[in-house]
Order: C-alpha cells, then structure tokens, then sequence
C-alpha cells in the first residue's frame, strides 16, 4: 500500500533537518571560538618569545659593548702610566747613575746602542701575533720603504740616518747633562717645552696652521723657563742645567720636524726599522766619540771593574722601554694619550724627589713648573678646537631651548586640565 503523507508529517519531516542544525550549531560555533582563541594565544605566545629573545639580545649587546668600553679605557690607562712610570724611572736611574759614575756620554752612547733590539722585538710581535707571517729579510725589506721606493741603501744609511743619529745623542746627551745641574722635576718639566718648539718649527718650516692657542701656550712656556732660570738669581748651576734642559728640548723638536719633512709618517713596523738603525749607526760611528773622550781623560774611569753596569743597564732598559711604548701607544691608541703620560712624569718626579730626596721647592720653581704644564696642555689642543667648543655650545643652546619648550607644553595642559577640572575654560590670549 501506499503511504500517504500529510501535510502536517510533511511539515515534521522538513523540520527536523531545522532542528537538527540548531542544536548543531552552538557546539560548531564553540569549537571555532576554541580555534580561534588557541590561535591568537599560539601568535601572542610566539610574539613575547620574539620580545623577549629580542630583548635578551639588546641587553648582551649592551654588554659586550660596555664591556669593550671598559677595557678600552684600562689599556689607555696602562699605556699612559707606562709612558709616565718608565720615563720617570729612567730620569731616577740617571741621578742614581751619577752618584758613582759621572760619564754622560758614555751612558748615552751605551743606551742608544740598545735602540738595535727595538725591529726584533717588533718582528717578534709579528710573528706571534699576525696570520700571514713573514720571513725576516721580507719584513725587513718592506720596513725599509720609509727611506724610499728602494729601500735602505749605502746612500740613504748615510744621507738620512747620519743627522737623525746627531740629533738623537745631542738629545739625550744634553737631558743627562741637565740632570747633573738641576732635580729631576725641573728637568721633565722644562722639557715639555719642546712642544712649544716643535710648534714654533712646524709653523716656520713647515707653515702648519696658526693658531692663537698654541702661541699662548709657546709664551707660557718661555714664561717657565725664565722664571726657572730666575729661581737662583740667573747664575750658578741652574743657569746651566737650565741652557741644558731648553737645548735638549730644541734638538728633540728639530728632530721631530725634520722627520715630519724629509721621512713623514711612518706606522709601527717602520718607525721600529729607523729607530733599530738609529742604534746600529750609532754603534759603529758614535763608538769613537766615548774613546776619545776616555783617553783625554773628559770621561775616565779606572778600574774597569768599578763601571756600574746595573745601573746603566736599568737606565738602558727603561729607555728602550719608553721607546717601544711611545711608538706602540703611537699606532694602537691617540698620540693625545702618549703626550699626557710624558707631562705625567712631571708630578710623578716631583713625588720621588719630595719623598726619596726630600726636595724642597720654590715658590718661583713650583710656578714655572706649573705654567709649562699648562702650556703644554694647551699645544694638545686639536686644529678645530674653536668649531668644536662653538658647535658644543651651540647643542648645549639647543637642548636648554627643546627642555624649555617641553615645560611650557605639560604646564599649558596642566592649566587646562586644572580649568576643565572646576568648570572653566582658559582662551588662551592672542
């Protein structure tokens, strides 16, 4: 038989598909909020992580880099109280030298002898510490281009090495002489002064820039060394030590100059090459000089055995020392930092004389010793030094401006915020 259907089955049957997706679909739509919420928190999850490893990689930056600023700032350091202490201790060691051997050419010669060890010492450096090592004929050979495109010749040994050498031993053999007459301090300080020459020379020679700071500092620096020779009534001693101190001052400016002029610029390796061939010309022609002067009894002493050969080796030692770290400091940090350390030295002999030696200083010394201090303070100085000063001002203006222009804003929104709060509006007048 066949079923008949009435319209009110036909009705039940095409509703209950209807009810069947109603009661459907609030679990459907619960499982798509799940979804949902699962996927936001997956992404909110994965974007702290990125925050937080992110952060985490700031702060080891900030780490490493305070860190290398630290470090940095104690090997300055370590270079400047190098310099200071081993020029300090080699102008010590001279006045203890004296005591029992008064041959101040015979110490220099002997000292400046010791410059050969400085290209070694350097090679050694160089094959300790570069990928791409060198044999020692190579490395001598490209050292050698700082007396030209063919290197070292008989010539050259001669033309350039043979006036350096002169000025090098008048140098310190003029210190030495001046370390009989005077103490220690004075000696260091008055030969800060050879700053103030080397500007002097450069401008004249060499028409470097003109600057009124360094003419200051050139007359501050005169200025000491006549209150020095002053101190004593211009006679005796001092007047003497003090033509020694200002002509070794002289000699190393000269010598500086004409380097700058004939040889320029020079890197470690270079510099190392000259001054090791400095030491080598010395050696084979300076070394009649101390001969002469043993035989005309000038510079004599007897018995042989009554040299003290510890003490000149600590002087030659310690100016080696001072050598080598005034050309490193030279290439691995600011020339600015090896000049600080040589005007160092100037305190750190006035606290050995004061302690050791129980000086005691004139008012009149004690004042030229600081004058020439600050004049040679005042020669490192750089070139720019006034655009420097006006553009910091100038950003010490700008700032104050922007600092000022903010407080006027938070206490225009103050008042407005306090005007709103009882009720009133503030116009502002035009």
């Amino acid at each position: 038989m066949t079923r008949q259907l009435s319209p009110l089955s036909v009705a039940e049957d095409s509703a209950a598909p209807i009810l069947e997706l109603q009661n459907r679909s609030p679990s459907g739509i619960c499982r798509h909020s799940r979804v949902e919420r699962q996927s936001r928190s997956g992404e909110e999850g994965t974007q702290t992580h990125t925050e937080s490893s992110s952060q985490e990689a700031e702060g080891q930056t900030r780490c490493q880099s305070c860190t290398s600023t630290f470090l940095k700032l104690i090997w300055r350091f370590l270079i400047i109280l190098s310099v200071s202490s081993s020029w300090v201790g080699t102008t010590q060691f001279v006045k203890i030298t004296f005591e029992t051997f008064d041959c101040p050419f015979f110490m220099t010669w002997f000292s400046t002898n010791w410059n050969i060890m400085i290209f070694p010492i350097y090679y050694s450096g160089h094959l300790a510490t570069a990928q791409e090592k060198q044999s020692p004929i190579k490395k001598f050979r490209e050292c050698s281009r700082i007396f030209g495109e063919d290197g070292l010749t008989l010539k050259l040994f001669l033309k350039r090495t043979a006036p350096f050498s002169i000025l090098w031993t008048l140098t310190n053999y003029l210190y030495l002489l001046a370390l009989k007459k005077l103490t220690a301090t004075d000696v260091s300080a008055l030969f800060c002064c050879n700053k103030a020459f080397v500007f002097l020379l450069s401008w004249i020679v060499l028409k470097d820039r003109f600057m009124g700071a360094r003419i200051v500092a050139a007359i501050m620096a005169i200025t000491g060394i006549v209150m020095m020779a002053y101190a004593d009534g211009f006679q005796g001693d001092s007047i003497i030590g003090v033509a020694y101190a200002v002509g070794s001052a002289s000699t190393s400016a000269l010598y500086k100059v004409l380097f700058k002029m004939f040889l320029g610029s020079a890197n470690f390796g270079e510099a190392a090459h000259f001054v090791s061939t400095l030491g080598f010309f010395n050696f084979i022609f300076i070394s009649i000089t101390p001969i002469i002067l043993y035989f005309t009894k000038v510079e004599y002493w007897y018995p042989f055995s009554a040299v003290p050969w510890g003490y000149l080796c600590g002087v030659a030692g310690l100016w080696l020392a001072f050598n080598i770290l005034v050309n490193v400091g030279v290439v691995l940090t600011y020339p600015i930092l090896i000049s600080i350390g040589t005007v160092l030295s100037v305190p750190g002999n006035a606290a050995v004389d004061l302690l050791k030696h129980k000086m005691i200083f004139s008012v009149v010394r004690l004042g030229a010793t600081i004058i020439i201090c600050i004049g040679f303070l005042l020669m490192l100085l750089p070139e720019e030094w006034d655009e420097i000063t006006l553009r910091f001002i100038n950003s010490l203006k700008e700032k104050k401006s922007e600092d000022h222009s903010e407080d006027m804003t938070e206490s225009s929104v103050h008042t407005r915020s306090r005007s709103r709060a009882n009720g009133t509006v503030s116009i502002p007048l035009a």
